[in-house]
Protein backbone atom coordinates (compact mmCIF):
# COMPACT_ATOMS: atom_id res chain seq x y z
CA UNK A 1 0.00 0.00 0.00
CA UNK A 2 1.49 3.42 -1.19
CA UNK A 3 2.07 5.93 1.85
CA UNK A 4 -1.31 7.70 3.41
CA UNK A 5 -0.55 11.22 4.13
CA UNK A 6 -2.82 12.61 6.44
CA UNK A 7 -2.99 15.77 8.51
CA UNK A 8 -3.33 14.89 12.44
CA UNK A 9 -6.63 16.04 12.62
CA UNK A 10 -7.65 13.39 9.74
CA UNK A 11 -5.27 10.97 11.59
CA UNK A 12 -7.29 11.29 14.84
CA UNK A 13 -11.05 10.99 13.15
CA UNK A 14 -9.85 7.84 11.30
CA UNK A 15 -8.70 6.74 14.86
CA UNK A 16 -11.63 8.06 17.00
CA UNK A 17 -14.08 6.33 14.18
CA UNK A 18 -11.72 2.82 14.38
CA UNK A 19 -12.47 2.69 18.61
CA UNK A 20 -17.05 3.22 17.24
CA UNK A 21 -16.07 0.14 14.93
CA UNK A 22 -14.59 -1.75 17.51
CA UNK A 23 -16.52 -1.23 19.67
CA UNK A 24 -20.34 0.75 20.03
CA UNK A 25 -20.80 -0.97 16.50
CA UNK A 26 -19.59 -4.20 17.09
CA UNK A 27 -22.10 -4.66 20.23
CA UNK A 28 -25.13 -3.09 17.75
CA UNK A 29 -24.26 -5.99 15.26
CA UNK A 30 -24.10 -8.50 17.94
CA UNK A 31 -27.52 -7.36 19.57
CA UNK A 32 -28.90 -7.72 15.65
CA UNK A 33 -27.36 -10.95 15.40
CA UNK A 34 -29.23 -12.08 19.14
CA UNK A 35 -32.20 -10.49 18.18
CA UNK A 36 -32.64 -12.16 14.69
CA UNK A 37 -31.79 -15.59 15.56
CA UNK A 38 -34.35 -15.40 17.60
CA UNK A 39 -36.54 -15.61 14.85
CA UNK A 40 -35.78 -19.17 14.08
CA UNK A 41 -34.75 -21.27 11.09
CA UNK A 42 -31.25 -19.44 10.22
CA UNK A 43 -31.34 -20.87 7.04
CA UNK A 44 -34.28 -18.71 5.91
CA UNK A 45 -33.96 -15.75 8.05
CA UNK A 46 -33.10 -12.74 6.05
CA UNK A 47 -32.69 -10.48 8.97
CA UNK A 48 -29.74 -13.23 10.30
CA UNK A 49 -28.15 -12.85 6.47
CA UNK A 50 -28.22 -9.19 6.44
CA UNK A 51 -26.94 -8.58 10.07
CA UNK A 52 -23.94 -11.44 9.10
CA UNK A 53 -23.47 -9.00 6.15
CA UNK A 54 -23.03 -6.31 8.46
CA UNK A 55 -20.57 -7.67 10.52
CA UNK A 56 -17.97 -8.48 7.48
CA UNK A 57 -18.15 -5.06 6.44
CA UNK A 58 -17.73 -3.81 9.83
CA UNK A 59 -14.66 -6.18 9.98
CA UNK A 60 -13.51 -5.48 6.56
CA UNK A 61 -14.10 -1.70 7.43
CA UNK A 62 -11.74 -2.29 10.81
CA UNK A 63 -9.26 -4.23 8.69
CA UNK A 64 -8.96 -1.34 5.98
CA UNK A 65 -8.96 1.46 9.00
CA UNK A 66 -6.15 -0.16 10.88
CA UNK A 67 -3.95 -0.29 8.01
CA UNK A 68 -4.32 2.93 6.83
CA UNK A 69 -3.54 4.42 10.18
CA UNK A 70 -0.28 1.90 10.58
CA UNK A 71 0.80 3.45 7.23
CA UNK A 72 -0.09 7.23 7.82
CA UNK A 73 2.32 9.39 7.35
CA UNK A 74 1.17 13.00 9.18
CA UNK A 75 1.94 15.94 7.83
CA UNK A 76 3.42 18.18 10.31
CA UNK A 77 2.81 21.77 9.03
CA UNK A 78 5.80 23.46 10.99
CA UNK A 79 8.50 21.45 9.39
CA UNK A 80 7.15 21.88 5.66
CA UNK A 81 9.64 24.17 3.30
CA UNK A 82 8.12 26.42 1.50
CA UNK A 83 10.39 26.89 -1.23
CA UNK A 84 9.37 22.93 -2.62
CA UNK A 85 6.32 21.32 -3.05
CA UNK A 86 5.30 18.77 -0.72
CA UNK A 87 2.54 17.42 0.39
CA UNK A 88 0.44 19.77 3.00
CA UNK A 89 1.92 22.69 1.13
CA UNK A 90 -0.72 25.54 -0.09
CA UNK A 91 0.18 26.36 -4.29
CA UNK A 92 -0.96 29.11 -6.12
CA UNK A 93 -0.77 28.25 -9.83
CA UNK A 94 -1.69 30.33 -13.14
CA UNK A 95 -2.82 28.26 -16.04
CA UNK A 96 -0.24 29.33 -18.83
CA UNK A 97 -2.89 28.56 -21.56
CA UNK A 98 -6.00 31.06 -19.69
CA UNK A 99 -3.88 32.98 -17.55
CA UNK A 100 -6.46 31.66 -14.75
CA UNK A 101 -5.49 31.00 -11.47
CA UNK A 102 -6.10 28.47 -9.29
CA UNK A 103 -5.03 26.65 -5.45
CA UNK A 104 -4.58 24.05 -4.20
CA UNK A 105 -3.47 22.38 -1.45
CA UNK A 106 -1.56 18.96 -1.67
CA UNK A 107 -2.59 15.95 0.48
CA UNK A 108 -2.56 12.19 0.59
CA UNK A 109 -5.02 10.68 -1.16
CA UNK A 110 -7.33 9.54 1.95
CA UNK A 111 -8.09 13.41 2.29
CA UNK A 112 -8.13 14.18 -1.59
CA UNK A 113 -11.56 16.86 -1.97
CA UNK A 114 -10.77 18.57 -5.36
CA UNK A 115 -14.13 20.44 -5.00
CA UNK A 116 -12.59 22.17 -1.80
CA UNK A 117 -9.28 22.56 -3.63
CA UNK A 118 -7.49 19.64 -1.76
CA UNK A 119 -5.76 16.92 -4.16
CA UNK A 120 -3.53 14.15 -4.35
CA UNK A 121 -0.04 14.06 -4.40
CA UNK A 122 -0.80 11.06 -6.73
CA UNK A 123 -2.87 13.25 -8.86
CA UNK A 124 -1.89 14.21 -12.05
CA UNK A 125 -1.20 17.74 -11.54
CA UNK A 126 -0.23 17.75 -7.63
CA UNK A 127 2.24 14.67 -8.43
CA UNK A 128 3.43 17.32 -11.39
CA UNK A 129 3.90 20.15 -8.57
CA UNK A 130 5.92 18.05 -6.01
CA UNK A 131 9.21 18.95 -5.48
CA UNK A 132 9.17 22.04 -7.96
CA UNK A 133 9.75 25.71 -6.95
CA UNK A 134 7.82 29.22 -7.16
CA UNK A 135 8.53 30.55 -11.14
CA UNK A 136 8.54 26.89 -12.40
CA UNK A 137 6.35 26.22 -15.57
CA UNK A 138 5.38 22.46 -15.06
CA UNK A 139 4.39 20.52 -17.82
CA UNK A 140 1.27 18.23 -16.64
CA UNK A 141 -0.29 15.45 -18.51
CA UNK A 142 -4.37 15.18 -17.78
CA UNK A 143 -7.02 12.69 -19.13
CA UNK A 144 -8.08 16.06 -20.90
CA UNK A 145 -4.64 16.23 -22.74
CA UNK A 146 -1.39 18.66 -21.89
CA UNK A 147 -1.58 21.85 -19.66
CA UNK A 148 1.22 24.24 -18.32
CA UNK A 149 0.95 25.11 -14.47
CA UNK A 150 3.56 28.50 -13.71
CA UNK A 151 3.71 28.20 -9.65
CA UNK A 152 2.99 31.59 -8.30
CA UNK A 153 3.61 30.94 -4.37
CA UNK A 154 3.81 28.32 -2.15
CA UNK A 155 2.31 28.37 1.42
CA UNK A 156 1.86 26.08 4.57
Amino acid sequence: MAEIWLTQEEFDKRKEHLEYLKSTRTLEIAEMLKIARGFGDLSENAEYDAAKAEQQKNEIDIATLEDELRQAKIIDHSHLNSDIVNVGSRVVVRYCETGAEAAFEIVGTAAADPMHGKISNESPIGGALLGKEVGDVVPVTTPGGQLHLEILSIGK
